[in-house]
C-alpha cells in the first residue's frame, strides 16, 4: 500500500475525510502525539487499526470528537465528568464513561467493555477533519504496537519504524505541541480516577475536582483504558532510567542539570521535556546504543513523562 501524504488544507482534508468515509486509515495530527484514525462505527476499519498496529485486541482505544454535545450522543457524562470537560475540552484530556446503548460504536473500540474513552481534541487541523468527517473517529497512536509515538508525519510515514506502506494517508500538520499522550480518568466506585497520566496534569484536574484522584493498580492482562501495558513506547535498545552519567557504550539523554550527547530540556522545563520526549527517543535509538536518561521531577508534566519512560524501560 502507498501512503499517501495529505497537507491540512481544505483539499487534504476533504481527501481524508474521504478515504475515512471509505473505512480507510489516516493518521491525523492531536496536540498530544499523530493519532491512527479510523471510523469508529465501521468494525472493518476498526479492525485495521488493530492489524495496522499489530495491537492486542483486547486493549480498547479511544474515540475522538468535536465537542462535548457529541459525546454526550455517546457516553453517559456524569456531573465530575462535565466538569472536567467543561475545564480540559478541547484538550489532552481523555476520559472513560458508561458508553450508551444507542452510541452505534463498533464493539471493537471498546474491546467489549461497557464503557468508553473519549476525547475532544484541541488541535485545528483534529477538529477540522472531525467536522468534515462528521462522525466519531478511533485513534489511538500512529506507531507500531509497543513502540515510540509519533509526533511528526515523518515518524508516522517511516516504512522501518512507523506506519508506511500499512495505512491510506498522513494528515501533515508539523511537530505535535504537548508531545505526550493524553491523562485518562475513570471513575472506580463513584470516584474519579487516575488511570494514565498524561498532557493534563494530575493537580489541575484535582483542583477541579476538590478531592484527590485514586490511583488503583492496573491490570495489564485486561486494560480498562488505553496505555496500561507494561512495554509500551519502547525504542529498540535498552533503556536505563534516573542515570547522573552515562555507562560505557551508552547514550545519555540528560535533563536540567545532568548534561547528555542529547537533552530533553536543559532548563529542567517539563513542558519542553515532554514535547521533546518521543522525537528524542527516536533520534537516540537510531545511534543503536544502550540509552539512559536523566532523572525528571515525578510533579505536573514529569509524571507523565516518567511513566513513558518505564514503560519503555520494562522487559519486552
Amino acid at each position: 500500500m502507498h501512503t499517501e501524504i495529505l497537507g491540512h488544507d481544505l483539499r487534504g482534508l476533504r481527501a481524508a475525510a474521504e478515504l475515512l468515509a471509505r473505512g480507510e486509515l489516516v493518521a491525523i495530527p492531536t496536540e498530544t502525539v499523530y493519532g491512527l484514525a479510523g471510523d469508529a462505527r465501521n468494525p472493518l476499519a476498526v479492525a485495521r487499526i488493530y492489524e495496522a498496529k499489530g495491537r492486542p485486541s483486547f486493549n480498547p482505544l479511544i474515540v475522538h470528537l468535536p465537542d462535548i454535545a457529541a459525546a454526550g450522543r455517546i457516553a453517559v457524562l456524569g456531573p465530575e465528568a462535565l466538569a472536567l470537560a467543561h475545564r480540559f475540552w478541547p484538550g489532552a484530556l481523555t476520559l472513560v464513561l458508561p458508553l450508551r446503548e444507542d452510541s452505534g460504536i463498533a464493539s471493537l473500540v471498546t474491546a467489549g467493555l461497557s464503557t468508553v474513552a473519549i476525547r475532544v481534541p484541541a488541535h485545528p487541523a483534529a477538529q477540522e477533519l472531525l467536522r468534515t468527517f462528521d462522525g466519531p473517529l478511533a485513534a489511538p497512536s500512529a506507531n507500531p504496537s509497543g513502540r515510540v509515538s509519533p509526533t511528526t508525519a515523518a515518524h508516522v510515514a517511516d516504512p522501518d519504524t512507523g506506519l508506511g506502506g500499512r495505512i491510506a494517508a498522513v494528515l501533515d500538520a508539523g511537530a505535535c505541541p504537548v508531545g505526550v499522550e493524553s491523562t485518562i480518568v475513570g471513575w472506580t466506585e463513584g470516584r474519579a480516577a487516575l488511570l494514565r497520566p498524561g498532557g493534563v496534569a494530575a493537580e489541575e484536574i484535582e483542583a477541579v475536582l476538590g478531592q484527590p484522584l485514586l490511583h488503583p493498580v492496573a491490570n495489564p492482562d485486561a486494560p480498562n483504558a488505553p496505555g496500561q501495558l507494561t512495554s509500551h513506547y519502547a525504542p529498540r535498545a535498552s533503556l536505563r532510567l534516573n542515570a547522573d552519567k552515562a555507562l560505557p557504550g551508552e547514550l545519555l539523554i540528560g535533563f536540567g542539570s545532568v548534561t547528555g550527547e542529547m537533552t530533553l530540556s536543559e532548563s529542567g522545563d517539563l513542558t519542553e521535556a515532554a514535547a521533546r520526549l518521543f522525537d528524542l527517543l527516536r533520534r537516540a535509538d537510531e545511534a543503536g546504543r544502550p540509552l539512559a536518561v536523566a532523572p525528571v521531577p515525578e510533579h505536573g508534566l514529569g509524571a507523565a513523562i516518567n511513566d513513558r519512560l518505564r514503560r519503555a524501560a520494562a522487559p519486552r
